[in-house]
């Protein structure tokens, strides 16, 4: 992890403090030995202090869809691309990530999450979430269609075991074959079940709800779209109350309405923002690959060679932020739930991280007034530029 100079004991003061309950608009955040050691307003008590100058002070960023950034992919075996794909995305908030993989056979698939699974012990990665290749290849955009397969518990287990704890969510298109039953064994080891990249009917989806899925995948995008006589996936995932939906905020994957739509339905409760980034962001448009299939960037859109299907995206979880306020209409109060408190509580990191309050690590973001990061601090020390 890249942080310079190591934990620091300060504490910031005169910004607009978004806490769990509400905004201090005159706040103070004491940081000590890493953690939040109080949250107030007004004076702020005695030791070395920094102004933040009127900026905003959010948890830092949460993101559970996420395939890489900084030119690198978390498909990596080498431990510094992974960390440069890490840092990539901390440096624009995300102190908290999700490493997700692509489709690819189960035994390479097993090898990739094995070598994740150190990085993920260190704290590099909160952890790994496999989407693919128990997906539907009607609805399969930048997914191998010929690596897609039924989610048998053998190969799932395969998956399990190379993680060793460290898998934390995998999606799933539930009308496969042994989908729901890939469901239950999930829940039952203790991982999340995500549905996704599915052609399901809505009666199709009940059951895998009922079984335990608990996450939308990147709702809306690699999905049956929604009819008013056949509500499907994004009718049957919003209207549950169980279900935490996924949203691409790039204004690329969903119109703002789109978005807007999806998050007053939902609630601060079960909206969750996602980058699903690919290498490129942090980088730039050019030629990447994205699980054996070539993507191009242009424009800072990345779709398959050769077509128009979205190949994941650019988005760094702070534009994720701005877009979510400026163009969707989320309060600053409903961004932050959606960008870190919400994602935390999903990880079971609520006890860790998510929220500016005491006890919690000193993860947080200082924005400007245009929501653009000004300072990142990832467990009490500033994060490099």
């Amino acid at each position: 992890m890249s942080t310079w100079g190591g934990p620091v004991d300060v504490t910031l003061t005169g910004g607009r403090v978004v806490t769990p309950d509400g905004v201090l608009e005159q706040g103070w955040v004491a940081v000590r030995d890493g953690l939040i050691a109080a949250v107030g307003e007004g004076a702020a008590p005695d030791g070395p202090t920094t102004d933040v100058n009127g900026g905003w002070l959010v948890p830092g960023f949460v993101d559970i869809h996420c395939h890489g950034g900084g030119g690198e992919a978390f498909t990596s075996a080498d431990p510094a691309r992974v960390i440069k794909a890490a840092n990539a995305h901390r440096r624009h908030g995300t102190t908290t990530l999700i490493a997700s993989l692509v489709s690819r056979p189960v035994p390479e698939l097993a090898d990739q999450v094995k070598a994740l699974t150190e990085l993920v012990r260190d704290g590099v990665v909160a952890g790994i979430h496999l989407e693919g290749p128990f997906l539907s290849a009607a609805r399969c955009g930048a997914h191998d269609p010929a690596i897609l397969r039924p989610p048998e518990r053998g190969a799932i287990d395969t998956l399990l075991d190379a993680g060793g704890g460290a898998v934390r969510m995998i999606t799933i298109a539930p009308e496969l074959e042994h989908g729901v039953d890939a469901v239950r064994h999930l829940v039952d080891n203790d991982v999340l079940a995500a549905i996704g990249h599915t052609d399901a009917t809505e009666a199709q989806i009940r059951p895998a709800v009922e079984a335990g899925a608990t996450v939308a995948t990147h709702l809306f995008n690699g999905m049956r779209p929604l009819h008013h006589r056949e509500p499907g996936p994004i009718g049957a995932l919003l209207d549950d109350e169980r279900v935490t939906v996924e949203l691409i905020c790039d204004l690329v994957h969903l119109h703002p309405t789109a978005v807007r739509l999806a998050a007053r339905h939902a609630g601060v409760r079960r909206t969750v923002l996602v980058t699903d980034a690919i290498a490129a962001a942090g980088v730039g448009d050019g030629v990447y690959d994205v699980g054996g299939l070539e993507v191009r960037v242009v424009d800072g859109v990345p779709t398959l060679a050769g077509g128009a299907s979205l190949a994941g995206s650019t988005l760094t979880m702070d534009a994720a932020f701005r877009n979510a306020v400026a163009s969707c209409g989320l309060t600053i109060e409903e961004a932050v739930h959606a960008t870190a408190t919400r994602p935390a509580h999903l990880l079971g990191l609520a006890g860790r991280t998510g929220e500016l309050r005491a006890g919690l690590a000193a993860d947080l973001v200082v924005l400007d007034t245009e929501l653009k990061p000004r300072e990142v601090m990832s467990r009490g020390a500033w994060v490099k530029d």
